[in-house]
């Protein structure tokens, strides 16, 4: 049985100031690394005596966070370079075009759309795909009756919404929850995918059924003028290179999904499989559309890549960082003197003062997730939420993968980009509806998914 008691140093009182004081800085709508950084020279400093200590442990920390997530950001750099290539071949494109025939009314142009998103963000990520998706497909489906706002909760649920926080194909947001949480990727996808597909299935529903009579009425764009319909976007088409790349590169995805289940290619495995694919596909498709000028054309894809996904990852690892503490990654950055994380034992010793129980430590979970998702990131929780759902466990009895996977499905459908206006702009920019608007007709559609998971979660725990 579980000792609910721990002693409580000024390590752990910096500590939850540090977590309080980036929760407020994230609700105030700022940026968090310039406290994680201070926070994590106060933690070197009290756990070493030390300026020399503090000073390290900003570095040791930063190192150990991008360790940890450097799995991901090379899948992300490697397949948004894929995109770019696809973009410049014009494949893209054609891989859009068969499309435009089973659009026949605005409700159906609707799931269409959702579901084009979901799977190009599946194997691409969200945002590549907003771009690939909006670009390309937006002016088909207004001409098809579907305004502008309408297309945008389809791409915005279903992408940064469904796909981001399931990932089940790049794996990244499961990744980083369960390196948090001490466990493996695979526990996360699994005991947490009833919760996933609750989540999805009710939001999206929802957001069809409450907006299903506006669907096919011109909105207020962001300038204030209606919409008028485009005419369907034209790209230039590499030919028979471009066609081919068109036809090869969901066949080639698809053959992955295939090996994945013939030999059971889960967690890392899985994502390696994907991104060597990807990567690849960019080269081959290089070499067919631009012959000659492959090998430059390569490193700025490459380029293109890595610069995408560091800019996006860059706070994140030093959010990362801090929370890291609070778990397993203690020991490798502050010394093998400590060996429990700081969130365990505060965890631990509020657990022996107050009653908690796993349906508490369930909803503490969403709301923990929800808050450090008011950054608009999403992922800038996920190293927290991991840890507790640990620690959570270790007090309660509660399952790891499903508390986990709450806090997951929380800070990415507030902070991925569904809830929080600053979190969705790409979208609404693309779209040119307002942010604002598109948050608040988000609103109802995900908070109904967040209760029906909580029910579920109950259940599961």
């Amino acid at each position: 049985m579980l000792e609910l008691t721990t002693t409580l140093t000024t390590l752990h009182i910096v500590y939850l100031i540090g977590v309080i004081v980036i929760l407020a800085v994230m609700v105030l709508r700022r940026d968090t690394p310039v406290v994680c950084i201070l926070f994590l020279f106060l933690l070197g400093l009290a756990a070493t005596g030390t300026l020399a200590g503090g000073i390290q442990a900003v570095f040791n920390a930063t190192l150990y966070a991008a360790k940890e997530f450097m799995e991901i950001i090379a899948t992300i750099a490697l397949i948004t370079a894929l995109s770019k290539c696809l973009s410049d071949l014009g494949s893209d494109y054609l891989m859009m075009k068969p499309l435009a025939g089973v659009m026949c009314n605005p409700s159906a142009t609707w799931w269409i759309l959702g579901f084009t998103m979901l799977f190009f963000s599946l194997f691409l990520w969200p945002s590549p795909s907003v771009a690939l998706v909006g670009a390309i497909m937006l002016p088909l489906v207004i001409q098809k009756g579907l305004n502008p706002l309408a297309a945008a909760m389809a791409m915005n649920l279903f992408g940064h919404g469904i796909a981001l926080s399931y990932d089940f194909i790049i794996q990244g947001a499961p990744a980083i929850s369960a390196s948090a949480a001490g466990i493996d990727t695979t526990k996360i996808l699994t005991a947490g995918s009833p919760l996933f597909i609750t989540m999805g299935t009710v939001t999206v529903l929802c957001a069809f059924f409450l907006n299903r009579k506006s669907m096919d009425h011109t909105p207020v764009s962001l300038q204030g003028a209606s919409r008028q319909p485009a005419a369907p976007s034209q790209a230039p088409v590499k030919g028979r290179a471009s066609l081919f790349i068109a036809v090869f590169t969901p066949l080639a995805f698809l053959g992955d999904i295939f090996l994945m289940f013939a030999f059971g290619l889960k967690g890392g495995d899985a994502t390696s499989l994907v991104s060597g694919t990807a990567t690849l596909l960019m080269v081959l498709g290089t070499a067919l559309g631009f012959g000659s000028k492959t090998p430059e054309k390569v490193t700025d894809y490459l380029t293109h890549g890595f610069l995408f996904a560091i800019r996006i990852f860059a706070p994140v690892i030093l959010i990362g960082a801090f929370f890291f503490l609070g778990g397993e990654g203690i020991s490798t950055i502050l010394g093998e003197q400590y060996q429990n994380g700081i969130m365990n034992d505060w965890a631990v010793w509020l657990a022996g003062k107050t009653p908690l129980n796993r349906y508490m430590a369930a909803l503490l979970q969403m709301a923990i997730g929800a808050l450090t998702g008011l950054d608009g990131s999403g992922f800038s929780g996920l190293p927290l939420t991991g840890a507790l759902s640990r620690t959570f466990s270790l007090v309660t009895g509660g399952s790891v993968p499903v508390l986990a996977a709450l806090g997951q499905i929380t800070a990415i459908f507030v902070g991925g980009g569904t809830i929080v206006p600053w979190g969705i702009i790409p979208v609404a920019a693309i779209c040119d509806v307002s942010p604002t608007e598109l948050a608040r007709r988000n609103l109802l559609p995900v908070s109904i998914g967040f209760a029906c998971t909580f029910a579920v979660a109950c259940l599961l725990l």
